[in-house]
């Protein structure tokens, strides 16, 4: 998920603006002398008023220096498509999504082994043993809901099959978007597998409005009413909040278990054949230097990925008591990533998606 609704970012200008021009653009030495990093990127952590975490942080690598950042913003499994189709023209130097779709990035070759400098204080399990990729941002699967028109936040995915959430839900796509196909993943958690998971994922389908290829037009959505519940993830979910008043974030427990989630991390890796990889490295260092991962949780309401960085600041209090009493499990991610595509397809004929 620092902002306020994740909304997409038009394409940058430059070199990625017109496909006409894209063969001028790639993996020259004049082009690897530019002064350019380009940034592909799930949404959720540039603010629509330019307050969030990448606003800032591009803002002051921009000004130590000099590289400018272009951005391009889009859903997770959006953005591994499109360096796929770009594989012969490479025109990203710089990755950022959420699992599983860094691990189906390096699967398809599209990162390249590098290290940046803090990553020695990143969890083991927060990053790839052979650098491919590390996080830069920790982060939550979660729900919302609008606080004004529901007088306490649902407890358990059954709730969510009451008459009274009607055409008053939505979740983003599974396959599309990161937090989309973490519905997936929790409700296979919670249900005990694929096949009950499916199950009620069908019967929620009578109260499901459809698919989203964005989760961040949802919660704007949520806070006007037009929606009841939909999900999300903590870090987006909550620097939107600061906006949207009447949104309130919850876990989804089975009706008699405890309410759980799992990391749901901003991933960032060097993209392989990068035109300019030296400035994608330097803008990787950036990203997990002890100033940038303070400002985590103080300006992107997110958590630092960083063991050593202590945030103390009121955001990061805040986080630590909402997530006070959620039990946090650790997807089988290698699983995910081979069979992702089956559990997508599952999705899709249990809901007529």
């Amino acid at each position: 998920m620092r902002k306020n609704h994740r909304k997409p970012i038009a394409a940058v200008t430059g070199c990625l603006a017109l496909a006409a021009t894209l063969s001028a653009c790639g993996g020259s030495s004049a082009a690897s002398d530019e002064k350019v990093v380009t940034v592909y990127s799930a949404d959720g952590l540039k603010g629509e008023n330019g307050d969030g975490w990448y606003d800032k942080v591009f803002k002051d690598f921009e000004k130590k220096t000099g590289i400018e950042v272009k951005y391009v913003e889009g859903g997770s499994g959006e953005m591994v498509q499109r360096a796929v189709r770009e594989k012969s023209n490479t025109q990203a130097d710089v990755m950022v999504t959420l699992p599983p779709f860094i691990q189906q990035a390096d699967s398809k070759g599209l990162l390249a082994a590098y290290a940046p400098a803090g990553s020695d204080q990143v969890d083991g399990a927060d990053k790839a043993s052979d650098s491919k990729w590390t996080s830069v941002v920790n982060n939550y699967f979660g729900f919302i809901y609008n606080k004004k028109e529901l007088k306490s936040a649902p407890t358990t995915w059954e709730e969510l099959l009451d008459g009274k959430f009607k055409n008053k839900i939505q979740y983003s796509t599974p396959g599309v978007a990161g937090d989309g196909t973490a519905v997936l993943i929790k409700a296979m958690h919670d249900f005990g597998g694929k096949e009950p998971a499916m199950a009620y994922l069908k019967k929620l389908q009578a109260n499901n409005v459809g698919p989203s290829a964005s989760t961040g037009k949802l919660a704007p959505k949520v806070d006007k009413g037009e929606l009841l519940a939909a999900n999300g993830d903590v870090q987006m979910n909550f620097a939107q909040s600061k906006d949207m008043p009447n949104l309130g974030i919850w876990f989804p427990a089975k009706q008699g278990g405890k309410s759980t989630t799992f990391a749901l991390p901003y991933a960032a890796g060097l993209v392989n054949k990068a035109p300019h990889s030296d400035n994608g490295k330097k803008l990787l260092d950036f990203m997990l230097s002890e100033q940038a991962q303070k400002d985590v949780s103080a300006v992107g309401g997110g958590f630092s990925a960083r063991k050593d960085v202590e945030a103390t600041d009121a955001n990061a209090i805040e986080l630590a008591k909402l997530m006070d009493g959620v039990e946090v499990f650790e997807p089988d991610w290698s699983d995910i990533g081979t069979d992702l595509d089956t559990y997508v397809e599952a999705w899709k004929s249990a809901t007529g998606s």
